[in-house]
């Protein structure tokens, strides 16, 4: 009997199903596959997510960001990649989405953990190179409305393997799930806003989520002006977790009939937009909705 619980425990290893959570980029990340050698897939996901945490976290002194940040000047494929993207969306979002702003989102992350009382008051500009994996920049940079959706993104491949598959899901950002998931109530409801079945990237973004006595992490330095504009902001991207992390972010930057515009424009994208109690919809988010 011993012998069969023993192999029996062996097969389960190999082919069953696997979860675990663990703390990366200040909230829990999950980790779930189904298949063949699922746990050197979750252990692959997590070692690749807790890397890349360490090489851009903007509050690590030793971290890549940190070293950009404080020298001007960084060799780092990740982060150049990010920066890339970054450069990328300032464009598509005339600068809505700006990561020119590494002072003001370390001051305003220092007042939402309780380690400052003042917020910041100023915005910066400054000029961005990058070459290579080597990026050059005269200011400190903010990379965090991207870096989880990245970190995401990597995890998810590093998960993934001949005969298993699986999802990652990191505070809000999630790579293509596997079955129906919820998305959550900003008011502390219990029951689910929507439910979604999707096979698209997922990301929500509010300002129920980090806050202090009124204010959130949201920002817009067009209009030089902090907080979320809408309780929440849920977006399903076709390209990967990183794109639909920075709309998410940028959406709730914006005035309500300004998001709905540029989601509505976006290719391979939709988003649910809660505004004063009122769900707002691009036409085809109901598509990736579970009992329509």
């Amino acid at each position: 009997m011993t012998e069969i619980m023993g192999s029996f425990a062996s097969v389960h290893e190999r082919f069953g199903d696997t979860h675990r959570e663990f703390n990366c980029c200040d909230t829990t990340f999950r980790v779930h596959t189904t298949g063949i050698r699922g746990e050197s897939g979750v252990t692959a996901a997590q070692d690749t997510a807790e890397s890349l945490e360490a090489q851009l976290n903007a509050f690590d002194e030793t971290s890549a960001v940190s070293h950009l940040n404080s020298k001007g000047e960084v060799t780092n494929e990740h982060v150049a990649r990010i920066v890339r993207r970054g450069l990328e969306y300032d464009d598509r979002t005339d600068g809505v989405f700006d990561i020119h702003q590494g002072r003001v989102e370390h001051d305003l992350k220092s007042f939402l953990r309780g380690d400052s009382d003042t917020l910041p008051t100023a915005f910066d500009t400054g000029t961005i190179r990058v070459d290579g994996p080597h990026v050059e920049a005269d200011v400190e940079l903010d990379l965090n409305g991207l870096a989880k959706g990245y970190i995401v993104d990597r995890a998810s491949e590093a998960l993934a393997g001949l005969g298993r598959h699986g999802f990652v899901s990191g505070g809000g950002d999630m790579s293509p799930p596997t079955g129906p998931v919820a998305i959550d109530s900003p008011y502390g409801d219990e029951t689910p806003m929507k439910i979604l079945d999707t096979d698209w990237f997922v990301a929500t973004s509010g300002g129920y989520r980090r806050s202090r006595n009124g204010t959130d992490h949201i920002y817009n330095s067009t209009t030089e002006s902090l907080g979320a504009r809408h309780e929440s902001v849920t977006v399903v991207a076709g390209r990967d977790c990183m794109e639909a992390d920075a709309l998410a972010t940028t959406l709730a930057a914006l005035p309500l009939a300004a998001a709905r515009e540029l989601a509505s424009e976006w290719e391979e994208l939709e988003a649910l937009i809660i505004h004063d109690g009122v769900f707002h919809t691009t036409g085809g988010f109901e598509t990736h909705v579970l009992d329509k």
